[in-house]
């Protein structure tokens, strides 16, 4: 049975995932491994209202915040020198990433 590498990543910054999802491109290209992605998936936005003024007196004025976190998802042949360089892409801070084995 045929097996391939999920790798998804997640991060609040958008160039930190562009960047990695281009690093592991050119690792596939260079080694001859198919590909799938990145395949972007929908960004979580977490909101939360808080009002300006603590003790509830004077102007009703409220603060908005957002933060969104965006995710990548990329499918590749699950070959073990692949493999081995892609673990060896440095991955800055803040940025989240999940590899997994997957049965085709």
């Amino acid at each position: 049975m045929a097996q391939r590498a999920r790798i998804k990543l997640a991060s609040t910054e958008i160039e930190k995932i562009n960047q990695i999802c281009s690093d592991i491109k050119d690792i596939t290209q260079k080694t001859g491994v198919d590909i799938k992605g990145p395949i972007p998936l929908p960004t979580k936005k977490l909101k939360v209202t808080t009002r300006k003024s603590p003790s509830g007196e004077g102007k009703a004025s409220w603060e908005r915040y957002e933060l969104r976190i965006h995710k990548r998802l990329i499918d590749l042949g699950a070959d073990e020198r692949t493999l081995r360089l892609v673990m060896r892409v440095p991955i800055p801070e803040g940025l989240n990433i999940e590899i997994e084995m997957v049965d085709i």
